[in-house]
C-alpha cells in the first residue's frame, strides 16, 4: 500500500508542479528582443486610422454666430436640440445633447438617446444631413467626413464663423470573457481621442489570474468585414501590434487558462487543496477496493 500511496503523492507532486502560475504568467509586458523601437528608444505609435463602418451612430454639432438667416436654418431647421445663445455665440445641432455616461470605465444597455437621435450610417454606407443631403461615410475617414460638411455650411457663413463638430460616442468596444470575469465582461465606452488595451483594462479592474494573458483575442470590424488578432500582454512587443490600440466597435475576448479551468494554477494554496482533495479521492477508492 505504501508503494501506491509513493507513487500518488508522486504524481501530486508533479502535477502541482507543472500547474502551478508563475510569475511569467501574469507580469504584463516583460522584456521583448523582438520590441521594435526607434533610435531615441521609443515605441511608435502604431495606429490604425479609423474608418467609418455601416451601423456606425455620430453626432454633428454645428457652432455658428447667433445672427443670420444661415444661423436661423441650423438651429430650428437642422436641429432636434434646440438653439442655446449666449456670450454672442449660438451652439446648433443635428441631434440632442448627449451627456457623459460611465466616461472612465462602462455602460450598460448603450445610450439611448445617442441611439434615437444620433446621425446614423445606412445600409448604403451613407448619412443624411438636412439642408445638405446624402454624404458618403463608410470607408472614410471622420476628419474627412466632418471637413465636407464644413465646407458645404461655409456657403452659408462667413469664413470662420463657423465650426462643424462630428463625433462618435466615445470609443466603445466589448470585453467577453467567462464567468469569473463578470465584472470586465459588457459593453465599454471611454471618451477619449486614443486608448490602448492596457489603458482598457485597467479603466476595468484589470485581469485576475484565470485569464490567459498570452492569448487575448480581439475582433475588429472593417468596411470589407471583420479580421481577428491575437496579443500576448506578457510581452512588450505587443506594443508594436496596431490592435494594441482599441478602435470603436472592437471585441476583446478573455480567455481562460486551461489550468485554471480544471481546478489548478489560480493559486498555490488552491493547487495545494485540489492536489490533496485527488489524493484523498484515491486512498478512498484504493482502501474501498482492498476492502472487497
Amino acid at each position: 500500500m505504501m508503494k501506491y500511496i509513493k507513487i500518488l503523492l508522486l504524481l501530486i507532486f508533479s502535477i502541482m508542479l507543472t500547474s502551478c502560475i508563475t510569475t511569467k504568467d501574469v507580469r504584463y509586458l516583460q522584456p521583448s528582443e523582438s520590441l521594435v523601437i526607434d533610435e531615441e528608444g521609443l515605441v511608435s505609435y502604431n495606429i490604425q486610422e479609423y474608418r467609418v463602418t455601416k451601423n456606425d451612430i455620430f453626432t454633428l454639432n454645428i457652432i455658428t454666430t447667433p445672427k443670420g438667416d444661415a444661423a436661423q436654418f441650423y438651429s430650428k431647421l437642422n436641429t432636434s436640440g434646440g438653439e442655446n445663445s449666449g456670450n454672442g455665440t449660438m451652439s446648433t445641432t443635428s441631434t440632442s445633447s448627449v451627456g457623459v455616461v460611465n466616461g472612465g470605465g462602462g455602460r450598460n444597455g448603450g445610450n439611448q438617446r445617442f441611439y434615437f437621435d444620433g446621425i446614423k450610417v445606412d445600409s448604403r454606407g451613407d448619412i443624411y444631413v438636412f439642408g445638405i443631403g446624402y454624404i458618403k461615410a463608410e470607408g472614410r475617414r471622420i476628419e474627412d467626413i466632418s471637413a465636407e460638411i464644413q465646407e458645404k455650411v461655409n456657403e452659408n457663413f462667413l469664413d470662420g464663423k463657423s465650426e462643424v463638430r462630428l463625433n462618435l460616442d466615445g470609443i466603445t468596444y466589448y470585453i467577453l470573457g467567462d464567468i469569473e470575469t463578470t465584472g470586465l465582461t459588457g459593453e465599454k465606452t471611454s471618451y477619449t481621442q486614443r486608448l490602448n488595451i492596457m489603458e482598457a483594462l485597467a479603466q476595468n479592474g484589470g485581469l485576475n489570474r484565470t485569464i490567459d494573458r498570452k492569448n487575448i483575442m480581439i475582433q475588429r470590424k472593417y468596411p470589407e468585414g471583420i479580421k481577428t488578432a491575437r496579443l500576448d500582454l506578457t510581452r512588450e512587443d505587443a506594443m508594436n501590434s496596431p490592435y494594441y490600440w482599441l478602435q470603436n466597435g472592437d471585441m476583446i475576448y478573455l480567455n481562460t487558462r486551461p489550468k485554471s479551468f480544471y481546478g489548478f494554477g489560480k493559486d498555490p494554496l488552491q493547487t495545494l487543496t485540489t492536489g490533496v482533495s485527488v489524493l484523498t479521492t484515491a486512498m478512498s477508492i484504493y482502501l474501498i477496493i482492498t476492502k472487497l
